[in-house]
């Protein structure tokens, strides 16, 4: 079950926001800033329209679009498992999650059940990426208010979750792992995978994770530059569809992995009867650049004990399913060994022979770091989907912006909107 933090005692409802200043013709002089996109903090992509009293905000005004890249529409362009390169560079923070969140949708909608296996490695990675997005954003709450330290260890950390995807894919930034039905190749090496993983865990990020709560939690600084800073209530988070940390902070008890399971979060996930895995749902309640920072920080040492139960009893068999073996591709020495592979391996890749869709629609969500990341896929029984939408966290957490930083001062813009970890590629499409 969810449970509070209870990190300090801040009446959200008494926090000093200066309501009605848009609206007061009695205040000074107005003068508009535009913060971004040209900004260290805005990461040259988002673009807000600040009307000022003095240093106070009285108006904010995002302007979104200056990395609009037409994901959706090359869902249209590109068949189910090459879609995966483009979703993956969604939330580039953490590509694995998109991933699995994309295909976990593609799977429901040709009713494709994976394997035990496919589910638990696919389970560790979801961790793996969430542990690597909140890293970055924890570091950089610190780095936004001019502390460089926390960064870096954070910073460091995410790096040995990068070679462990290297290892399992090729590729570091972007993996690309999943496949309809499982993914891309199997382990190379189970047990070092599994060495890789658990040093990673205890002997890497444990120390950084207590020396980022060390230096942060109960520094003067920080917590004067976060506390009573961009809060939102419990009601008005969810009047603003907010989810993953932000609304969690704000006393919101919801989570996908609780609230409709998936992969190993639901019962029986090996098929053997197995229990879920059991992890605990951070929740704030005063909804501030605080709390969230609590919540993350919180969340990954949760992630760290989904993976531990789970990196010791990966199951053994296929890690695909090939219950209809048309939709996925042969392995390596069936293509290099047999004219059926090879032939398979062809019309796969450059026909998409084998791919019968059914005439549908299907919206899957997944819980990654920054909320509920949907997709909504409406097929016509072609090998592309006929329209690929996506419900991208960011973008429903930064309508909330202009909101949380009504009355802050100028210097405030920096910690709130760090604090909703805004991911611009997700946030544009």
């Amino acid at each position: 079950m969810p449970y509070d933090l209870k990190p300090y005692d801040v009446d959200v409802e008494t926090t000093p926001y200066m309501t009605g200043l848009a609206d007061d013709p009695q205040r000074g002089d107005r003068w508009m800033l535009n913060f971004g996109p040209q900004h260290p903090a805005t990461h040259t992509t988002l673009r807000i329209v600040l009307e000022l009293d003095g240093e106070r905000i009285v108006r904010a005004v995002p302007h979104i679009g200056y990395l609009h890249s037409g994901f959706e529409k090359l869902g249209e362009h590109l068949d189910y498992n090459q879609y995966v390169t483009i979703v993956s560079r969604m939330d580039y923070i953490s590509p694995i999650a998109n991933d699995i969140a994309w295909h976990t949708a593609v799977e429901k909608l040709f009713g494709i059940g994976i394997t035990p296996r496919c589910k638990v490695i696919r389970t560790i990675l979801a961790e793996l990426g969430r542990i690597q997005n909140h890293l970055l954003c924890l570091g950089a709450a610190a780095l936004d208010l001019g502390a460089f330290t926390a960064f870096l260890y954070g910073f460091n950390e995410r790096e040995r979750i990068y070679d462990i995807m290297d290892y399992l894919s090729g590729q570091r930034f972007h993996p690309d792992y999943t496949r309809v039905g499982g993914v891309m190749q199997d382990l190379p090496d189970q047990e070092q995978f599994k060495s890789m993983v658990k040093t990673f865990l205890a002997d890497q990020l444990a120390p950084a994770v207590d020396d980022i709560d060390g230096l942060l939690s109960r520094n003067r600084i920080f917590r004067d530059r976060t506390e009573g800073v961009g809060a939102i209530s419990h009601d008005e988070a969810i009047a603003w569809s907010l989810t993953g940390p932000v609304a969690r902070a704000s006393g919101v008890r919801r989570d996908v992995r609780k609230d409709e399971p998936y992969l190993c979060y639901a019962d029986n996930w090996d098929g053997q009867g197995a229990a879920a895995v059991t992890f605990k749902v951070p929740v704030c309640t005063t909804g501030d650049v605080y709390a969230r920072f609590l919540v993350r920080l919180e969340e990954v040492r949760q992630s760290v004990s989904i993976i531990e139960q789970l990196i010791d009893g990966i199951p053994s068999g296929p890690v695909n399913v090939f219950d209809d073996s048309k939709m996925h591709l042969p392995d390596k020495s069936s293509v290099y060994g047999s004219i059926e592979g090879l032939i398979q391996h062809f019309e796969l890749v450059m026909w998409n022979r084998g791919w019968e869709a059914p005439i549908a629609e299907v919206y899957v969500a997944a819980e990654t770091a920054n909320g509920e990341l949907g997709y909504f896929i409406v097929s016509d029984g072609s090998p592309k989907a006929w329209r690929a939408g996506c419900r991208p966290p960011s973008f429903i957490n930064y309508s909330v912006f202009p909101k949380l930083i009504e009355g802050h001062l100028l210097a405030d813009v920096v910690a709130v909107l760090g604090s909703l970890n805004i991911i611009a590629a997700e946030l544009d499409r």
